[in-house]
């Protein structure tokens, strides 16, 4: 398990049998975004792991955020690898729609 955490920000990656979600919570936006891609970085490339980040305790994302996610996602598309967006807060999902970029991140279904 791998922790970033300011007093703002927070990222704190689980990994186990073949799969990393990173939990955010705070705000995600200019200020923080280096400790985000520090955290990102070793995850984004490694295609073998599935991928996932969960947005629950987000409160704020601005543009760089959302850029950050959506270079996550073309890199990971790049790679033939999985990635998706996880528990979307609606306020979240309400940018995400108003931006058009909610359809790059669908809902996955939970396969247990």
């Amino acid at each position: 398990m791998t922790t970033n955490k300011n007093d703002k920000f927070n990222a704190r990656t689980v990994s186990e049998e073949g799969k990393s979600i990173v939990y955010l919570s705070g705000e995600l936006d200019l200020s923080v975004a280096p400790d985000f891609r520090l955290v990102m970085e070793p995850l984004v490339g490694d295609s073998e792991v599935d991928l996932a980040i969960n947005l629950k305790e987000l409160k704020y994302i601005d543009s760089t955020g959302i850029g950050i996610l959506l270079s996550i996602l073309k890199a990971r598309h790049s790679a033939n690898a999985s990635f998706s967006v996880e528990e979307v807060p609606t306020q979240i999902q309400k940018l995400f729609d108003m931006t058009g970029i909610a359809k790059f991140f669908e809902p996955q279904e939970n396969s247990q």
